[in-house]
């Protein structure tokens, strides 16, 4: 019994270390080809580069202003981020600790809206948004807001259910008005899940393309996505600098990444399980 429940194991370990190399093989790609010249990517793309050279990553930082690309995604993505988080779990708190049926009935059309695609909402929201030019790069924090609250307030919502009701009551008792219990009581017992709805929103909302192009027309508040477009024209892709730009690009959320997991993985597991 234990000698198959040791094969069984190691079977999974396999497949398990398989599915990660799957999944690491387009960062394998990414990152190697980004030290090659343009002629040695299109001559073997897997191999390791002959020479390695910073060239690309010179040239791309210099070509994508990249101190200033970087500080307007850092931007957006910071703030909208802090108002997801904000609103979100506010939400989820009044909808978790009100038990009406109207309450329900809320929590369950902001599930159902996970469903609805983006591009079935693209055109009416350039539409309306497009009269408002004064919105432009801020305005798209408040479309983030709408597109990220319904996945927020879902894993709110479930980790809210292991917070007893007797700790708002208690809080009241001693003088605390509503947003005083939510800001000092319950807000910081959602710290893990709170660093899980970041990490889920700073990947979509960084590495987002298609919604800054409708919306961001001023100039110099192109977002990283949208400067990196300009290494390929329609004659010529430069996929050295492309590379090269995605690769200095990704670090931050994975530094970022990287100093949360613990609490990214205590955060998931506190909202699926409860």
């Amino acid at each position: 019994m234990e000698k198959k429940k040791s094969k069984q194991r190691l079977l999974l370990e396999l497949c398990g270390i398989l599915l990660g190399l799957l999944w690491l093989s387009p960062f394998y790609l990414m990152v190697v080809n980004a030290f090659k010249t343009k002629l040695e990517i299109f001559t073997n793309t897997t191999k390791l580069p002959a020479t390695w050279t910073f060239d690309n990553f010179t040239q791309a930082f210099k070509e994508l202003a990249f101190l200033k690309t970087f500080m307007n995604s850092l931007i957006l993505s910071v703030v909208s981020i802090a108002i997801i988080l904000f609103f979100s779990a506010m939400a989820a708190y009044a909808l978790s600790r009100n038990k009406s049926k109207l309450s329900g009935v809320i929590f369950f059309l902001f599930v159902a809206a996970m469903l609805i695609p983006f591009q079935s909402v693209m055109i009416p929201l350039v539409s309306l948004f497009g009269k408002m030019n004064a919105l432009n790069f801020y305005g798209l924090m408040f479309m983030y807001l709408g597109f990220g609250c319904s996945l927020s307030i879902f894993l709110y919502y479930g980790a809210l259910k292991g917070i007893p009701k007797s700790l708002d009551e208690a809080a009241t008792i001693d003088g605390c008005n509503k947003f005083q219990v939510f800001w000092y009581i319950i807000l910081p017992m959602l710290k893990p899940i709170s660093v899980t709805v970041a990490i889920l929103n700073i990947i979509w909302i960084w590495n987002d393309y298609l919604l800054p192009s409708l919306v961001i027309s001023g100039a110099g508040t192109d977002t990283i996505p949208l400067k990196l477009f300009l290494f390929f024209g329609q004659y010529t892709k430069q996929w050295h600098l492309a590379l090269a730009g995605l690769t200095i690009s990704i670090i931050p959320v994975i530094v970022f990444y990287l100093l949360a997991q613990k609490q990214i993985i205590k955060g998931v597991s506190e909202g699926a399980v409860k």
